[in-house]
């Protein structure tokens, strides 16, 4: 596909993904995403995140697998999770997951600083590598153990789960600042998972918001 068609799909894309966060609006409490979040999406190229015999699907509205088991996100689900952590500029984020890398370039474009860790050596070289040659220099991806976080660059105004734990990591929440955004999937593998919005308030204590019932692979822990 050449540059116009990866345009022409892109647009197609934005539309369902506006349709969709309308019909889910009564689980999430959002039928609109915000126009940063709509155009860091419409903006970061997901074709160079797929694998190459993918790129055909890139802008489908479904995830696709990268390998390891893994997965890159639905795009609807992408937007819908970075639309609640109500990003600002100044913002630090911590992704657990990186994944290929696409979701890291999202909050790139929204947060000032995005701090990312994968599990898989392999993935985290690979975004790494991509990222940088896609021009995001405000990431940064560590090979390590996502329930652990990134405590030395705590605390983080976001904090986002790409893979499911069974509960929500305590280390997770402890790096979380206060005022803070926590987006993660919750559940037993084969289980239905509950998309979770945590929120920290001043005095520490942390609510906890089931959304949406999803479907994300396992959170595990870094290959060794």
């Amino acid at each position: 596909m050449d540059d116009a068609s990866f345009a022409k799909a892109r647009r197609r894309l934005m539309t369902e993904i506006e349709v969709e966060a309308r019909e889910t609006h009564f689980w999430t409490g959002r039928a609109h995403f915000s126009e940063r979040v709509m155009a860091a999406l419409e903006k970061v190229p997901r074709h160079e995140f797929v694998l190459p015999e993918d790129q055909p699907h890139a802008y489908v509205n479904r995830p696709r697998g990268i390998g390891h088991g893994q997965t890159i996100s639905q795009p609807y689900i992408v937007a819908l999770m970075t639309d609640l952590l109500d990003l600002e500029p100044a913002h630090r984020v911590l992704e657990i997951g990186s994944g290929c890398g696409y979701q890291a370039a999202v909050l790139a474009e929204l947060a000032g600083r995005v701090f990312t860790v994968e599990t898989f050596e392999e993935l985290a070289h690979t975004a790494a590598a991509r990222l940088a040659r896609l021009g995001y220099r405000n990431v940064e991806v560590r090979h390590g153990e996502g329930y652990e976080g990134w405590p030395e660059e705590a605390p983080f105004d976001a904090i986002i789960v790409t893979a499911a734990p069974i509960a929500v990591p305590p280390a997770l929440l402890d790096q979380l600042a206060t005022g803070g955004r926590m987006v993660v999937p919750v559940g037993k593998p084969g289980d239905t998972q509950i998309l979770t919005l945590c929120r920290k308030d001043a005095e520490g204590h942390v609510e906890r918001d089931g959304l949406l019932p999803v479907s994300f692979v396992p959170m595990v822990r870094r290959d060794r």
